[in-house]
This record gives structure tokens, C-alpha cells and sequence, in this order.
């Protein structure tokens, strides 16, 4: 509790020293100063790549994240402690009414992307697809050792995923699991601090399946990174949107199939590239939401404008997760 109070504390700070610096602005001009956003764990990869560029393109901005589970940052707009946020669902109706009432807070939510959440396993191991129907069974403790799924190992599966109160825990818990359930329950689930914990857990342990957002696993984003701010911002701007992400080649990541009477039984199982995402033939995907609570003329909504507009759905584009306002391309399969 001693350290949300002092977080809350040094949000007050930066949104005091924001506000002081910022006045009214023009239509199609960006606000300067200090403002916070709270996001999901599992999109941290993409946050920081937006910050940098929109950091570099107006020096005098500055946008400090703060990287969390989903329902603290839901519950920290929801007390004014920050006015944005990135998650996988929207405020509720009652939600909106409440920060209008209460603060005088206009809710603005923009949907930025289309993420997949993505199983994925040591190198050394034999399995490389799953259904959801073996999901379900595997997550429910019906089913629990790698034979099970076709694969040469009698050990058990350890399912590891990132802290309890994650987009991506939630996301997995209402997909597969009975109400008031949870990942946790199964006593062959362990849970991480994060994302890249879970990453780092599959490359070393050849009995790991990690529950990750797909987000971690593009590699055009990690490459990109290894250029000057500079030179990515150019092609930021550049308006050939074309995707050709590859994932990473770290771990194996499954494909996942849906045979369902809506796709005649269609056994076919696809990895979580974005054109499969888009057309929804790899089955587990979600929305990300960009909600704010910013007025306009300052440093927050001018990030908001950012981040949903053309520069700012590029950058997602390379993370391996469906921009949500830039159409997919085939990508090249390995």
C-alpha cells in the first residue's frame, strides 16, 4: 500500500508540472509537457516504442509509463491518478458516467490493435500445434503431460504464464475455464512477474509452455530498434504500410486449430501471423484499447492522437499484433 500511495503521490506531481505547461493549441498542433499512462504488462513492448518516437518528434513532450495488470490500471483511471491508459476492454457504461460525474472526465476510447495471445515452448520440444479443445483440457487439468498431446515426453506440462491480473490470464481464465476458476488453480501453472519472465522461463526449460502476447515475439520491432530514432521516424512517416513480420526464432510457437460446425470442422491449425489474425483463423485474439481521459491541449491527448493515427499504427504494425486501422498483408511463412 506505502508504495501505490507514493506512486499516486508522483502521478499528482507530473500531472501538476503537465498541466502548468501546457496552454491551448491549435487544431492539427501538438501540447508539450509531462503526463502518465498505465498499461498492460504485455504491451509494454509496443508502448515504449510509441514513446520514443513521439518523444523524438516533440522534444518537448514527456510520457511516463508505468507497466502494470490490466485491472490496476483500469482502477487507477478510474480514482484520476492517470488520465490513459492501454488494455483489452472498454469502460463499462456506468464506468463513463461515474468519471464524468465525479471528475468531469470526458471517456475517449480508440481501439489501436488486434493482439493474439500466443502458447509457445522450448526449442527442444516436439510439439507444435494444439486445438482448443486440448487448450481447454490442459488449462482445466484433464489433461497433463506432454504425451498427452502427441509429444515423446511423459513429464508434465508446466504452464507459465505472467501475474494473475494480466489482459492475457483473463483473456485465457473466460476462454477456457468455468466461472470463479483460475489459471492458478492447476497445480501445474506458475505464475511469472511478466511477460519477458515467461519468455525467459521456455527458452530454458524444455517442459515450459508460456502464455504470452504475440507482441513479444515479433522480431522486426527488436531490429528496428537498433536504429537511430532518427531513421525509424522517417519510416514511421512513410506511407507504404506494408507488414512483413517474421516471429522470433527463440522459442517454438504453436499453431493453434478450431474445428468448429462454423468452419466445417476445419482441423487446419495457424500460427499467430497478422494475416491470420485478421481473418480470424488463428482463434485467440483480442482487441487493445487506448483510453484517455485527457482534455484536449495537452501532452496526453496529443499522444492519444499519435498513437491511433498513421505513425502511431506503423509502429504497432511491427510488433507482430493487427494494427487496428492498417489492413494486413500476407507475411512470409518459415
Amino acid at each position: 500500500m506505502k508504495k501505490i500511495r507514493t506512486g499516486l503521490l508522483l502521478l499528482a506531481c507530473l500531472a501538476m508540472i503537465g498541466a502548468a505547461s501546457c496552454g491551448k493549441i491549435k487544431k492539427g498542433e501538438y501540447a508539450k509537457g509531462s503526463a502518465t499512462i498505465f498499461c498492460d504488462d504485455g504491451f509494454k513492448n509496443i508502448l515504449e516504442e510509441e514513446i520514443e518516437v513521439f518523444e523524438y518528434s516533440y522534444p518537448g513532450s514527456s510520457i511516463i509509463p508505468f507497466y502494470v495488470d490490466e485491472q490496476s490500471a483500469i482502477d487507477t483511471l478510474m480514482a484520476d491518478g492517470t488520465q490513459a491508459i492501454i488494455v483489452t476492454r472498454e469502460l463499462t457504461k456506468e464506468q463513463i458516467r461515474y468519471m464524468k460525474d465525479k471528475f468531469k472526465r470526458v471517456v475517449r476510447t480508440r481501439p489501436i490493435a488486434v493482439d493474439a495471445v500466443a502458447l509457445i515452448t522450448n526449442k527442444s520440444n516436439d510439439v507444435q500445434s494444439l486445438s482448443m479443445t486440448e487448450i481447454g483440457e490442459l488449462l482445466n487439468g484433464k489433461k497433463t503431460r506432454w504425451t498427452d498431446f502427441g509429444g515423446n515426453d511423459t513429464t508434465a506440462v508446466k504452464i507459465v504464464f505472467d501475474n494473475a491480473g494480466s489482459s492475457t490470464v483473463s483473456y485465457m481464465r473466460d476462454t477456457f475455464l468455468p466461472a470463479g476458476a483460475k489459471i492458478s488453480d492447476n497445480p501445474h501453472a506458475f505464475a511469472q512477474k511478466n511477460n519477458a519472465a515467461v519468455f525467459d522461463v521456455v527458452k530454458k526449460d524444455k517442459n515450459a509452455l508460456g502464455i504470452i502476447s504475440v507482441s513479444w515475439l515479433g522480431d522486426d520491432l527488436s531490429l528496428a530498434q537498433n536504429v537511430p530514432v532518427d531513421k525509424r521516424y522517417e519510416d514511421y512517416q512513410n506511407q507504404n504500410d506494408t507488414i512483413a513480420t517474421k516471429l522470433t526464432t527463440a522459442v517454438n510457437v504453436l499453431k493453434i486449430s478450431n474445428p468448429t460446425e462454423k468452419n466445417d470442422f476445419d482441423p487446419v491449425a495457424y500460427k499467430p501471423y497478422q494475416v491470420y489474425i485478421n481473418s480470424g483463423e488463428y482463434p485467440l485474439f483480442r482487441k487493445v484499447y487506448m483510453i484517455s481521459t485527457a482534455s484536449n491541449s495537452t501532452v496526453l491527448y496529443s499522444f492519444y492522437t499519435f498513437v491511433t493515427g498513421f505513425a502511431g499504427q506503423k509502429i504497432i504494425s511491427r510488433t507482430g499484433i493487427l494494427p487496428y486501422n492498417v489492413s494486413a498483408r500476407v507475411v512470409e511463412l518459415k
